[in-house]
This record gives structure tokens, sequence and C-alpha cells, in this order.
């Protein structure tokens, strides 16, 4: 019974994937080289908000290398930054709900993702992005936030 839930939520969760934007890599530069595997990096990512139509985020974030990270199984840093920037007219294609992940990656192999969640600051009329990583026991307090003010678009 138990695992027959446990499947279902991670089939549930394998679905709602799809729904998240997913990065497209802009750039790469190498931090340390490595004799064995490809070097240690740090990735620029964009993706743009799957909910409001105008909003392209930049990430950058680190990459383990060496034989472990060329393989996958190393477990990247938790440290990112993230820029969003209106890019043309902003236009709401659904309700957004404070709080909703709009871009999530995996950054170990299984335990350990980087997110980027999306708030609606009503009062000042801006969207904010906050970039966290989180892992199943123990997360990390490094973030990442942008902000960006809605404003007409000519």
């Amino acid at each position: 019974m138990r695992k027959m839930r446990a499947l279902k939520g991670l089939l549930g969760m394998t679905l709602a994937l799809p729904l998240l934007a997913s990065g497209e890599q802009i750039g790469e530069v190498s931090t340390v080289f490595k004799w064995l595997g490809p070097n240690d990096k740090v990735v620029v990512e964009a993706f743009d908000d799957p909910k409001v139509e105008g909003v392209t985020c930049y990430l950058s974030r680190a990459k383990t290398g060496g034989v472990k990270g060329g393989l996958g199984f190393a477990e990247d840093r938790a440290e990112a930054s993230i820029a969003c920037r209106q890019v043309g007219p902003v236009r709401f294609l659904s309700e957004l709900k404070d709080g909703e992940e709009v871009f999530k990656e995996r950054t170990s192999l299984v335990f350990k993702t980087m997110q980027v969640v999306r708030f609606f600051d009503k009062k000042r009329n801006a969207l904010v992005y906050l970039v966290y990583s989180d892992r199943v026991i123990e997360g990390s307090p490094q973030n990442g936030i942008s902000a960006i003010p809605i404003m007409p678009w000519h």
C-alpha cells in the first residue's frame, strides 16, 4: 500500500515536470581543470516563465565536473544567481500562485534540486523570483533573488 502511494506520488511529480520551464544553456566557463572528466564550470541558462509571457530569467550555477560529474553522480554546489527581465509585453497566461515553482533542475543524482519560485508583489506591481537549493534531508539557506517591475511595453 505504501509503495503504491509512493509510486503514484513519483508519477504525479514526473507528469508535473513538463509544466515547468526548462533551461536553455546560454554559455559556460571552466572554473577548475580536471585531469579526468569535464572541468568544473559555471553554467548560464535562460528560461521563460511558463505563466507570464514577456519575462525571461537568467540563472548562473555551479556544475561539478570530474569523473563523477561526467557520469552524473556528483552533487553540484548550492550557490546560484538569478536575473529576471521583462523582454516584451507582460501577459499573464493563467492565475499566479505565490511561491509557485517555475523552474526546477536536479543538482545531484537523487536528493538535491535547484528551483526558482515566483511571487507577485501587488502593492508594487512587481514579479519577484527566488532561486534556492533543497535536499530531501537538509536544504541550503543560500539563495538569490530578482524582481521585475511590470512596465508598459512600447
